[in-house]
C-alpha cells in the first residue's frame, strides 16, 4: 500500500507547504497561537524559529508492534514542543531546543531518505505539531527523491484542526497521546487548560482523515489512527472518561495503547501528586473497562503476539 503523499501531486504538496510556511509569519499553527513571526526568527512557546531542530533520528524498536514491524520505525525526534508537560519523559529535548541541530528542508528530507535506506517501516515524526511547515517542505523534496514509506504523526494531541487539515491526504498514520480529559490538571501540568477540548476535536479530525488502523499481512500499520493514553498517578488523566469518548465519538475499532510506564521526569518532582506510583492493578482495571465498553483492539504489549486485528 503506497503512502498517501505518493498519490498527491507535487503541485498540491508545494501548495500545502507554502500555506504552512506562510502561517509562520504570524504563527497560529498550534492552539497557543502565539502570533510571533517565526520566519524572522521570533520564538513563541515552542522555542522554534524558521528551522526545525532535530534532536535525533534512528530506527526505533520500542514503539507499538504495528509501527515497528520487523524492520523498526524510522523515528525523527524534534526538539521543542507546543505543549510542554512538566513530567515529559523527553523533557531534555521538548523544553530545550539547544539539544538538537537546526536543519533545512533538504537536510530533513535527507534524514527521511536515509531512514528508508536503512530499512525503516515508516517515517515516525515525534513532536511534529510546531514543525508542520518544515515537514511539508522536506516532504516535497523527499517524495521527489523516492521516499515511499507511511508517514506517522506522533503527537501530544494538542493540535489545531486547521493545521491538521493541511495534512489531509499526506499523513498516513496519526498517533496522538491523549493526556488529560479535564481542564484543571491540564492547566496545572501542561499550562493548557484548553487541552481536553483541543485534543478531542483533533482526534475526531484525525479519524475523519484516516479511519481505523489498517495493518498489512505482516501486521505492520499502513494507515489509520493509533491512540496512546498514559496512565497517571491519582487517576489524574481521566482514563475512564477518555475510553468512553473513544467508544462514543471515534470508533469501537480504535487501536489503543493504554500505557503504564509513567515515571516522574522533568519538573514532576515539584508536584507531590505526580511522584506516586501507578497502582499495579490500574492497567488491568483500564483494560477491563475498555473491554466492557466494546474496545477490542487494545495494544497487548510485548508479551503477546498481535492477532485478530484488521488487515488488508
Amino acid at each position: 500500500m503506497t503512502p498517501g503523499y505518493a498519490h498527491v501531486s507535487r503541485d498540491l504538496l508545494v501548495a500545502r507547504a507554502k500555506q504552512a510556511v506562510d502561517a509562520l509569519a504570524e504563527c497560529n499553527l498550534c492552539p497557543r497561537q502565539c502570533g510571533v513571526n517565526r520566519s524572522k526568527g521570533e520564538l513563541g512557546y515552542c522555542r522554534t524559529g524558521r528551522r526545525a531542530v532535530v534532536a535525533s533520528a534512528h530506527l526505533h524498536y520500542g514503539e507499538e508492534a504495528p509501527l515497528v514491524g520487523s524492520r523498526g520505525s524510522g523515528t525523527v525526534f524534534f526538539a521543542g514542543c507546543s505543549l510542554g508537560c512538566v513530567f515529559c519523559q523527553n523533557y531534555d529535548i521538548s523544553h530545550d531546543t539547544d539539544q538538537g541541530h537546526p536543519v533545512r528542508a533538504g537536510q530533513l528530507a535527507g534524514i527521511m531518505l536515509d531512514l528508508q535506506r536503512h530499512g525503516a517501516a515508516n517515517i515516525n515524526l515525534v513532536t511534529p505539531s510546531h514543525v508542520v511547515p518544515h515537514i511539508l517542505e522536506a516532504l516535497v523534496e523527499a517524495a521527489a527523491s523516492g521516499l515511499n514509506l507511511p508517514l506517522v504523526y506522533n503527537c501530544s494531541g494538542y493540535e489545531r484542526v486547521e493545521t491538521l487539515r493541511m495534512l489531509e491526504g499526506i499523513v498516513d498514520i496519526y498517533m496522538p497521546d491523549i493526556k488529560f480529559y479535564h481542564p484543571e490538571p491540564a492547566a496545572i501540568y501542561c499550562r493548557a487548560g484548553d487541552y481536553p477540548q483541543q485534543a478531542r476535536a483533533a482526534v475526531k479530525e484525525m479519524h475523519r482523515q484516516v479511519g481505523d488502523l489498517v495493518l498489512d499481512h505482516d501486521g505492520t500499520a499502513v494507515r489509520g489512527l493509533l491512540v496512546r493514553h498514559l496512565l497517571m498517578p491519582d487517576r489524574l488523566a481521566g482514563t475512564m472518561d477518555w475510553l468512553r469518548f473513544v467508544v462514543r465519538e471515534i470508533s469501537k475499532d480504535t487501536y489503543i495503547n493504554i500505557m503504564d510506564q509513567y515515571r516522574p521526569c522533568g519538573q514532576a518532582w515539584s508536584y507531590p501528586e505526580l511522584c506516586g506510583p501507578i497502582p499495579a492493578q490500574a492497567r488491568e482495571e483500564a483494560f477491563a473497562h475498555a473491554r466492557a465498553l466494546g474496545l477490542t483492539r487494545i495494544d497487548p504489549g510485548p508479551k503477546r503476539r498481535l492477532q485478530d486485528f484488521f488487515t488488508l
